[in-house]
């Protein structure tokens, strides 16, 4: 059923909008992993540059989406209302500053981490302004989407361990935002599950699933594998990647699942029928 007093799946999103908030989201929080690190020279210049192809492949997504690509300029003219024309403000400006740190001005590491966490949080928002799909409204959607991003970017930092400029701190850091991704999608389902239809509950119970055992769990027995031998050695660097990937997998496919299957209009409310003949009270 595509229109109806039931809930039924909205058409517009697909994987082109997913795709947006999986690259941009990673690539931010990259970024943001990054500027905040002890990187420097080639590695952090090469982890901020993927950082900004992360973002600008979530923003090609975007771009293959709209029906008339050539009026993509338009999405700039509404900042006050629009949280998609905010994120694209962001976006214009996160490129050329941390373009500059990566190879010009490495002190503007701290800006480009700034902007990067505000693209996130602009993507975040765009999700809870659709009030009509019960599974994204929730508030708390913002807090987990950007803590999602954060968790994806700093396991994809943690990749680079075997290049250096990764130690404990990143992988407890990395520990840290996993168990809180996971707490706010625990509380999240809590929220959510009792407003939405069936066939979004089933998605959802799929989504917690994959985030519980692929990005949570996995990461967390690799952390705890490369923290007790050491920030050093083959092993650790092995382990340090295992845990990285399967954070930044584990984030991808839980919005994957959110923003494609889960996303079922709530249909008709009509708490007040007419009934012909009844007097007007």
């Amino acid at each position: 059923m595509s229109f109806g007093p039931n809930p039924w799946h909205q058409a517009h999103w697909d994987w082109r909008a997913a795709g947006n908030f999986v690259a941009g989201g990673a690539g931010a929080g990259l970024i943001v992993a990054t500027a905040m690190s002890s990187a420097a020279g080639p590695v952090r210049a090469a982890l901020l540059s993927s950082g900004l192809a992360l973002v600008g492949l979530g923003l090609a997504c975007v771009w293959l989406e709209i029906g008339r690509p050539l009026r993509a300029l338009n999405v700039f003219r509404q900042p006050r209302r629009s949280w998609m024309s905010r994120e694209a403000i962001v976006a214009a400006l996160l490129f050329p500053v941390t373009a500059a740190a990566a190879f010009v001005r490495p002190e503007l590491g701290w800006a480009a981490a700034a902007l990067a966490l505000a693209f996130v949080y602009c993507q975040s928002r765009m999700l809870v302004g659709a009030r009509g799909i019960p599974a994204w409204r929730a508030p708390i959607v913002s807090p987990l989407l950007v803590v999602t991003g954060l968790a994806e970017g700093l396991g994809l930092f943690v990749v680079s361990a075997p290049w250096g400029g990764v130690g404990r701190d990143a992988l407890w850091a990395l520990a840290l935002l996993v168990a809180l991704r996971a707490a706010l999608a625990a509380s999240y389902r809590s929220r959510v599950l009792p407003t939405v239809a069936p066939a979004a509950r089933r998605v959802l119970h799929r989504a917690a699933a994959w985030l519980l055992h692929a990005g949570t769990l996995l990461p967390l027995a690799a952390l705890g594998v490369a923290v007790l031998l050491g920030a050093d050695g083959p092993a650790a660097s092995a382990g340090a990647v295992l845990a990285g990937l399967a954070a930044a997998l584990g984030g991808a496919g839980f919005k994957f699942l959110l923003i494609t299957r889960a996303a079922f209009n709530q249909g008709f409310a009509l708490p007040h029928l007419p009934v012909r003949g009844a007097r007007r009270s």
